[in-house]
């Protein structure tokens, strides 16, 4: 995998690792283009979206944009017209293309957000204040508003103990996947680290 820009949000994190996907003129995901860095044979590999305008030997030109997840979801293409491009660098004018795929993207993590186990209002509440006491806290005491952090972290590692024991119980890893909206890795770490014990066992 070549480097590119990614996007991740704080609560899924690298489950839903969104990025601009490319596609060719056949459909195809190309792979990513090499460059040579020094003529002492090292180089570079690079999957942004940007590197794929056709005008080095070894990089193919896209004809498409699409949002891409790691989780395996694709958004909507966006083609590319390179009869309007002409010679303008792909960064600027595939931007408004690239921009639309972030949108998809967002759109995407709402309805992961959407289809993981619901949080009560009353909870989704308290949070929210939680949130807005701490920051408001940080711009007159910054170490007080620490030391709430740190309550709040001391507090959820004390309350997310039995019920991690009872989901690895009553739950299979992709039930558990589902409903926290990560992949099965991810569930079985957090599960893992809430209920203290190995996630490699």
């Amino acid at each position: 995998m070549g480097e590119r820009e990614t996007w991740t949000t704080e609560e899924f994190g690298a489950s839903h690792e969104g990025a601009v996907g490319v596609l060719m003129a056949d459909g195809t995901v190309p792979g990513p283009v090499f460059f040579d860095m020094s003529s002492g044979g090292g180089g570079q590999s690079v999957a942004q979206w940007s590197v794929y305008d056709g005008r080095f030997a070894h990089g193919p030109r896209a004809a498409a944009l699409r949002a891409a997840c790691s989780c395996g979801w694709a958004g909507t293409e966006h083609p590319l017209d390179w009869d309007e491009i002409g010679d303008q660098e792909l960064a600027e004018a595939g931007a408004g293309a690239a921009d639309a795929c972030m949108r998809d993207w967002d759109a995407h993590t709402v309805e992961v957000e959407t289809s993981a186990v619901a949080l009560p209002d009353t909870l989704t509440g308290l949070l929210s204040q939680l949130e807005e006491e701490i920051e408001k806290l940080a711009k007159t005491s910054p170490l007080a508003a620490l030391r709430a952090a740190r309550r709040l972290e001391v507090t959820a590692v004390q309350v997310g103990y039995w019920p991690a024991h009872d989901a690895r119980q009553d739950t299979t890893a992709e039930q558990a996947a589902a409903a926290l909206g990560l992949d099965e890795d991810a569930a079985r770490k957090l599960l893992a680290r809430f209920g203290r014990w190995s996630p490699y066992r």
